[in-house]
């Protein structure tokens, strides 16, 4: 599960709205980036604690993305409305979105400056890292539900659009993952789809260099030319580079308490490996660690037969 902190308003509504979406597995509502610890309601509400009225989401992200989250609240607020949201004013009802990992600043500043083209005014949503956030009293946690009338500043078509609410990318995507768990051995699904690492020097392709390429095992995409293979003693595949940039997608680790760059299939979106600057700097200095298991490697005299005849010429003949 991952998480994320959404304030927009009075958090009875937005507690609700959120907890109706197919992917979200636990809502709280809380007190959030405020000047005091463990503030009351009535702290919250009248002396200027600086919290923001706030729910804590989990979320399964195989079922929902961040993105699609982010863009089903937005249509539960205001976007443009600075310490307000319906009839509630005050800074505890400011909106904001607080993130706990690195990673999704970018994709959260990105969402935001797509929701901005459709307003003319600016967008009041603050984004920072949380910094501080404290349960709100049990009479707070899934209000609406102890009290169906309770007050609300979300309209009844909203709660009836998050129950339907697919997230499309994330759905087909399981499809596609149930399909590869049957098309792929243990070790190529748990590498490629769950970003697994296979033992070093007990893997297919660490110690091959026959001319010919290496194509994503999921996609059948080309990926690596084999003049651009070198031993890095690592005991996995090394490359100096890409057939061509776009084919790769790279991407911030922090996982295992160290900062590292994921690198991906940008058509397949299949974990393959991690890129370092420790390469020959005759190659041009990076080292493409690469999974065997998430590579298939085609010989040059198969490249025309199997449908990759138009790359014969990136592959010299040593």
């Amino acid at each position: 599960m991952k998480e994320i902190y959404l304030a927009g308003g009075c958090f009875w509504g937005v507690e609700k709205y959120l907890a109706l979406l197919d992917g979200v597995t636990a809502t709280e509502t809380g007190y959030s980036n405020g000047k005091t610890e463990n503030p009351t309601y009535e702290q919250v509400c009248n002396e200027n604690t600086g919290h923001a009225e706030t729910v804590k989401v989990l979320y399964d992200p195989l079922k929902i993305s961040l993105t699609f989250l982010l863009e089903l609240f937005y249509d539960a607020i205001d976007p443009t409305a600075e310490n307000r949201q319906g009839g509630d004013t005050g800074i505890q009802y400011r909106s904001g979105i607080y993130f706990t990992e690195k990673e999704d600043k970018e994709i959260i500043l990105g969402s935001i400056a797509l929701l901005q083209e459709s307003y003319k005014q600016p967008v009041m949503i603050e984004v920072k890292p949380l910094e501080n956030y404290y349960p709100a009293e049990e009479y707070h946690q899934k209000y609406l539900d102890k009290n169906p009338g309770g007050y609300c500043h979300i309209g009844a078509n909203l709660f009836e659009k998050a129950r339907k609410a697919v997230d499309e990318v994330t759905h087909n995507r399981s499809i596609e993952k149930k399909k590869l768990r049957g098309e792929l051995t243990d070790i190529q699904f748990e590498v490629t789809q769950n970003g697994a690492t296979e033992p070093p020097f007990r893997n297919e392709y660490f110690d091959r260099f026959e001319a010919g390429i290496y194509v994503d095992i999921t996609s059948g995409e080309p990926l690596f030319v084999s003049g651009d293979k070198f031993e890095a003693g690592c005991g996995w595949p090394s490359f100096s580079r890409p057939i061509t940039a776009d084919l790769i997608a790279e991407l911030p680790d922090f996982s295992h308490g160290r900062e590292r760059i994921e690198v991906r299939g940008s058509k397949s979106g299949s974990h393959l490996g991690h890129v370092f600057g420790d390469g020959p700097p005759e190659m041009g200095g990076l080292r493409y660690c690469i999974n065997s298991a998430a590579l298939k490697f085609i010989p040059r005299e198969k490249m025309a037969e199997e449908g990759y005849g138009h790359l014969l010429g990136l592959v010299k003949i040593k």
